[in-house]
């Protein structure tokens, strides 16, 4: 999840609402890929969560990177919370999963670079406190009771609301893990076709990518568990925005949207104070209960657009939020995937004529089952794995248009980076298929297997 916003002014008009979003506009020749991705950590010898602090711990794998590996460390009230290098950052999620906020790169073949490295930091620090990580979209053992919280003010506010507004908020916020890729847009026309794509197609991705077959220590009925987790975490906030795919749609209506979602907080010199269910409308017209007589400044306006989770959202930039943590090759081959989509024009094009014709209760029909069956999924007599296939086949062509070379010329462009979800295709197989064959096959339903042969 996203740490403070900042850098932003008293707001003074309302206009300047849509003028932040709109201010992420960039030419083309400025787009960059920024990935994000979400493990659990564990003891070795116990296989349960690491808690925040000791010997064995996150704060042990962050004070680890900073002093071998040159982060530079975040802190909230007193507490080692993150770390900054390099234009990327590492974050904790509410139950500890470790989460890397990866920098605006050019390339998949410099993001992965980044991945790559990251990871083995990790191994490197985890190696020697006993700890390991792993990849999944969902704990596959851990109840809710096990995991700990991390010292952030945002996460105790966000714990004490979530029951209020659904049933499997703290679920989410504790025992799931994602991996995401943000890109850039150019105007709001593309902006628009943009988010509509990534609306439409976003349950592809749960499919391709899902991998959380597992709860509480036994098979839960869905190919992705974190995918069904989010449709019950609270309606104000999540879902396929049928209003994206309205005649009109644009920055101003996203604003419109965003303004109605209840607030979580307002942070103040480092505190974050309650503003859990009030209305950002209110506070723009001084009427905020938690700040009376307060207006908000734009870095308010940042901090409140973060906390609005749909399939896909907006800020200065997209973000594609379907998929499931998973092993290592396929944290690049999502923002692969998305590239190859977005960020040439014909692709793009063709993307979103698979999709256009679809109606809102198509759009989530393919969310619900593509959380139950994955790549078995099938909506309206069409497979999934049909329109995976034409998905994987138009992202191809995309990367082959950009033809962004990699390891100095040797490699042409970014299409290896899809070989991985290729793989899927041919096989009919996501993650979650390949761990339910193991667990009911030489696993013999012994899920504690799971960490010694998926970590990383």
């Amino acid at each position: 999840m996203s740490i403070p916003q900042s850098g932003g002014g008293p707001i003074e008009s309302f206009d300047q609402l849509a003028s932040y979003l709109e201010s992420g506009c960039k030419p083309k020749q400025d787009w960059r890929i920024g990935t994000e991705h979400e493990k659990f950590g564990y003891c070795k010898d116990t296989h349960l969560p690491i808690p925040y602090d000791g010997p064995r711990s996150v704060k042990a794998v962050l004070e680890g990177l900073r002093e071998k590996h040159g982060w530079t460390p975040v802190e909230e009230a007193g507490n080692l919370i993150g770390l900054t290098k390099d234009g990327a950052n590492i974050s904790l999620e509410p139950g500890g999963q470790l989460e890397l906020s990866g920098a605006a790169l050019e390339t998949i073949h410099q993001t992965c670079d980044e991945v790559n490295e990251h990871l083995r930091e990790v191994k490197d620090i985890a190696d020697k406190v006993g700890v390991g990580f792993i990849g999944l979209g969902a704990a596959p053992e851990w109840t809710h009771e096990q995991m700990p919280m991390m010292p952030k003010g945002r996460y105790r506010l966000m714990t004490s609301y979530m029951d209020k507004v659904g049933t499997m908020g703290k679920s989410m916020m504790y025992r799931t893990c994602t991996v995401q890729v943000n890109l850039d847009f150019s105007s709001e026309a593309d902006m628009v076709k943009k988010l509509r794509v990534a609306l439409a197609l976003q349950p592809v991705a749960t499919a391709l990518f899902a991998n959380s077959p597992f709860f509480e220590g036994k098979p839960n009925g869905h190919k992705s568990w974190r995918s069904r987790i989010w449709r019950d975490l609270d309606p104000a906030r999540t879902g396929t925005l049928p209003f994206v795919f309205e005649d009109g749609f644009g920055f101003q209506r996203y604003v419109d949207y965003a303004l109605d979602v209840p607030m979580y907080f307002v942070y103040r010199d480092g505190q974050y104070i309650d503003a859990l269910g009030q209305s950002f409308r209110d506070f723009l017209d001084g009427k905020l209960p938690a700040l009376p007589g307060e207006t908000p400044t734009l870095s308010d306006w940042a901090d409140h657009l973060t906390t609005i989770f749909p399939e896909a959202r907006i800020k200065k930039y997209m973000e594609m939020r379907g998929a499931d943590g998973g092993p290592w090759r396929r944290l690049c081959a999502l923002p692969a995937l998305w590239v190859g989509l977005m960020y040439h024009q014909d692709s793009l094009d063709a993307a979103w004529d698979l999709a256009k014709h679809w109606d809102a209760e198509t759009r989530e029909a393919w969310r619900v089952e593509a959380s139950v069956r994955g790549l078995q999924a099938i909506v309206g007599g069409r497979r999934m794995i049909d329109l995976a296939s034409e998905v994987l086949d138009i992202s191809r062509a995309g990367l082959k248009a950009r033809a962004r070379p990699g390891l100095g010329g040797m490699v042409q462009d970014e299409r290896h980076f899809l070989h991985a979800l290729e793989d899927s295709i041919e096989t009919g197989q996501a993650p979650a298929d390949e761990l339910l064959e193991r667990y009911h096959g030489d696993w013999n339903g012994d899920l504690s297997r799971i960490y010694d042969e998926y970590s990383y």
